[in-house]
């Protein structure tokens, strides 16, 4: 049974833990005091569907399959937006899918991850996010320092670069620090954090054996996955694919 029941003191806690870090944004001139309570809201209501949804779809391969399919869509665009606007942003499915789908599908070759949907969907999510994070977070710095250093591109090209090799000398090492919060949490995994899968295996019941197994290649399918995101969404950036906001 869960540690945390769902109950009025628990929606109060919530509630307050929200108004909280709005009020600590707000006060602090963070800009993004309406934003924690939207996203807390939506993070209550989504969570609620989501958990409603999955309990009829995962015996269900279709239903699993277009549910996977929907947490892709969203994750792209989500993705694409962080980092451009208009129709550009439909390039960030790209990073996404070439970042997870391989990886998820190493995970069910290999039969490393059953083929049903109470484990497949959750992997799948783990990946997406994943490639959403890095996506959103590579294609944002590669875009803005390709803005803020246009003289030492036009140098490069000036010194006989093509424009691709001359975007990436210059957006590359920014955009390439978007591994560095997976590669942190990956090296001080159980030293300073247990992560959602290591929990969540424990709490339904498998032996710390289990959970840490389970832990282990959850963090380096995400190593493999982003780092593929990361790297097409630099080679999509320096091709132009990615313009900046106007």
């Amino acid at each position: 049974m869960s540690p945390i029941d769902l109950s009025p003191v628990t929606a109060v806690a919530v509630v307050l833990l929200a108004l909280a870090g709005a009020a600590v944004a707000l006060l602090g001139h963070l800009g993004h005091a309406r934003a924690v309570l939207t996203a807390s809201l939506r993070a209550a209501v989504q969570l609620g569907a989501v958990a409603l949804i999955i309990v009829w779809a995962v015996d269900r391969p279709l239903a699993v399959a277009a549910f996977v399919l929907v947490m892709y869509g969203v994750a792209s665009l989500t993705a694409g937006r962080r980092i451009t606007s208009g129709r550009a942003v439909r390039w960030a499915a790209v990073p996404v899918a070439v970042g997870a789908l391989p990886v998820l599908a190493l995970l069910v070759g290999t039969g490393t991850v059953p083929l049903k949907g109470i484990t497949l969907i959750p992997v799948a999510g783990i990946l997406l996010g994943g490639c959403l994070t890095v996506t959103a977070l590579a294609g944002r710095r590669a875009v803005d320092e390709l803005v803020q250093r246009r003289g030492e591109v036009e140098a490069a090209l000036a010194l006989g670069f093509s424009e691709r090799d001359a975007a990436l000398e210059i957006c590359r090492p920014a955009a390439a620090q978007a591994l560095v919060p997976v590669l942190d949490q990956t090296s001080t995994v159980g030293l300073v954090t247990l992560p959602g899968a290591f929990v969540g295996m424990l709490l339904g019941g498998a032996t710390p054996l289990q959970a840490g197994v389970v832990q282990l290649v959850v963090l380096i399918a995400l190593l493999a996955a982003e780092a593929t995101a990361i790297l097409v969404t630099i080679e999509l950036v320096a091709r132009g694919r990615f313009p900046a906001r106007r």
